[in-house]
């Protein structure tokens, strides 16, 4: 089949790469940069199965700028692109979405468009009513930045938000390519498999909040926080998924899918989506206030980033701690190798690793890692685990 895939982050690049391993697959994108370098079959992300596969694989994949004309042949379009959460609309900024689905049909009217941004519910309904079409169909995502591709390659499951044909036929396009056979499918209606998006993210978070305020708890009470949680999680109702304190959720994908979910409630009675989104800024600010007790002139913040494996620090909780030190006057320096910038919100940029170890006072490590060994008397982590 003729695919072509608009929006080259982890999503649009990891389905881009697993379809192209029996299909042409177009990739486009609105970075010139991006285009580049995957058409020199090197991967723009963090992700070695898309790295691996870019360079070794026999892939029938070309990268291009977005163009009309390239729609026009195309039996299915996959639109990836982002969907920010705008707090003054109370919503997702869904525009380069819209903008895609416009510039395809304009050209190709019986090409079926498959949406793998994350959208409000309700989303696919107002689109179909706008254009008048039936082809645009929703499918969401459930990937980990970092290990996208081999996500895709052995999925838990794939979910098509309509009950037809070209659902039937999109799902078995990401089964073929993948390396299992038996893959739930499940095919919902349009509103439903948005809300199996908002709702399987909202209750990650609710559980990655579960552990952060029994975190807190333990603090509080100097309570050994990893014995709680050993003990509660030999429940196997319970277990040991998303179990590692944080200093919050945080990444692309959570704080934004929470705070949709609950604008999607609107005047539908709840208590707890709101409490999810309320537990990250409380968790911050407990974890803030035990920083400053410390007394620190300089604080470090080593790695942006939310985990390792990856080069995204897009919403990464860290930077919720920074803002609330930057108010209360103490200095911030940062090592994050990932950025080339001497400075990152007025914060000085240390590249040398060793400099910034000796400069700060404090140095904050969402996840503990072994090049602070040496001064494990100064950082302040919440990694029980030492797992991501």
């Amino acid at each position: 089949m003729k695919i072509i895939v608009v929006g080259l982050g982890y999503v649009g690049l990891s389905n881009a790469v697993l379809l192209a391993q029996k299909h042409e697959v177009v990739a486009m994108d609105i970075d010139e940069e991006r285009v580049k370098e995957i058409n020199s079959r090197k991967c723009p992300i963090v992700d070695k199965d898309i790295e691996d596969f870019l360079k070794n694989k026999n892939l029938n994949l070309q990268a291009s700028l977005v163009k009309d004309e390239l729609f026009a042949n195309a039996e299915f379009i996959i639109v990836a692109t982002p969907t920010n959460y705008d707090p003054n609309t109370n919503s997702f900024d869904t525009s380069s979405v819209e903008s895609v689905i416009s510039q395809a049909l304009k050209v190709n009217s019986i090409a079926k468009i498959v949406i793998k941004s994350t959208v409000p519910v309700g989303f696919i309904d107002s689109i179909r009513n706008r254009y008048k079409t039936s082809q645009v169909i929703f499918s969401p995502e459930f990937l980990r930045e970092g290990s996208a591709l081999h996500d895709n390659l052995y999925p838990s499951r794939i979910i098509v938000g309509e009950k037809s044909e070209k659902a039937r036929i999109f799902a078995h396009l990401l089964l073929d390519a993948s390396r299992k056979s038996d893959v739930p499918i499940k095919y919902t209606n349009p509103k439903e498999a948005e809300a199996i998006k908002l709702f399987a993210n909202t209750y990650l978070a609710m559980r990655v909040a579960f552990f952060n305020e029994l975190d807190s708890y333990a603090m509080f009470g100097e309570m050994d926080t990893k014995q709680i949680i050993e003990g509660i999680c030999l429940d196997p109702r319970i277990g040991t998924g998303y179990n590692n304190p944080s200093f919050g959720y945080g990444g692309y994908c959570l704080p934004k899918d929470t705070k949709q979910l609950l604008a999607n409630y609107n005047n539908v009675p709840q208590n707890l989506i709101r409490a999810i989104v309320d537990a990250n800024s409380t968790r911050k600010d407990f974890l803030s206030d035990q920083i400053i007790c410390k007394n620190p002139n300089i604080v470090g913040i080593y790695r942006l980033v939310m985990k390792e494996g990856s080069d995204n620090f897009r919403q990464s909780s860290v930077q919720g701690l920074m803002k609330r030190l930057k108010a209360k006057g103490i200095k911030i320096i940062i090592y994050e190798p990932v950025i080339n910038e001497k400075n990152f919100w007025n914060s000085c940029v240390v590249k040398n690793l060793e400099d910034f170890k000796m400069q700060a006072d404090v140095i904050i490590a969402n996840r503990i890692s072994i090049n602070l060994k040496d001064v494990s008397d100064k950082v302040f982590t919440r990694d029980v685990f030492g797992i991501d």
